[in-house]
């Protein structure tokens, strides 16, 4: 069979299919170490969302080689986005898409005394399950948002085949459901580094013989 991606046209071939980076923010200036219940977690989310980086933080540097030798640069809008894309991006421009905000995270109403840290573990996890499998009044449901993740790996993809490489600036879960899609779209992961700050997940197409 052949590539699809090797298609010739008027005695052309198509270029090849660049990478796609998906890469998490830096760490926003915004302290996890505190108990909340599901109203405080509510407003500390609100401000995560409002927050920047902290101060003096470095990108890795191999996220300057990936905007060096990207043909195409998106990032979320959300400030902790933004200045980690300016961050690695060194004066280069790049396009804010909004359809690239985080999936939400709204917490169940449980009673005031049941609280948790705004981690990974606390409310990350219960706000995470309860979006996953409750709808929530006023909220993007998880399948609006795996319908956004399909949309925007669609268009990652249709960068991608115009030849050179697309980065991604944006949020550890959102990137996640659009990983998902790459690899149902043909892409293999080539560098995984989970949902640290500053972390990326690196996806390319796979050849045919």
């Amino acid at each position: 069979m052949r590539d699809t991606t090797e298609i010739p046209t008027g005695g052309q071939t198509a270029p090849k299919t660049g990478a796609i980076t998906l890469v998490r923010h830096g760490e926003p200036a915004l302290s996890r170490r505190v108990k909340l219940d599901w109203r405080g977690y509510a407003d500390w989310w609100a401000a995560y969302d409002r927050a920047g980086l902290l101060e003096g933080q470095l990108p890795p540097p191999v996220l300057h080689d990936f905007a060096r030798d990207a043909r195409y640069i998106y990032a979320s809008p959300l400030p902790r986005s933004v200045e980690t894309a300016r961050a690695v991006c060194r004066g280069r421009g790049f396009v804010e898409l909004p359809q690239l905000v985080e999936a939400p995270l709204p917490p169940p109403h449980l009673p005031s005394f049941i609280k948790f840290t705004p981690n990974s573990w606390g409310w990350g996890f219960v706000a995470r399950t309860w979006w996953w499998f409750v709808d929530t009044p006023g909220f993007e449901t998880r399948r609006q948002a795996q319908a956004r993740a399909r949309e925007m790996a669609a268009f990652l993809l249709d960068k991608a085949k115009e030849g050179g490489d697309v980065l991604v600036l944006a949020h550890g879960y959102f990137n996640l459901m659009i990983s998902l899609e790459l690899k149902r779209m043909g892409f293999v992961q080539t560098l995984e580094q989970g949902f640290k700050y500053w972390g990326c997940r690196r996806y390319e197409r796979k050849t045919r013989p």
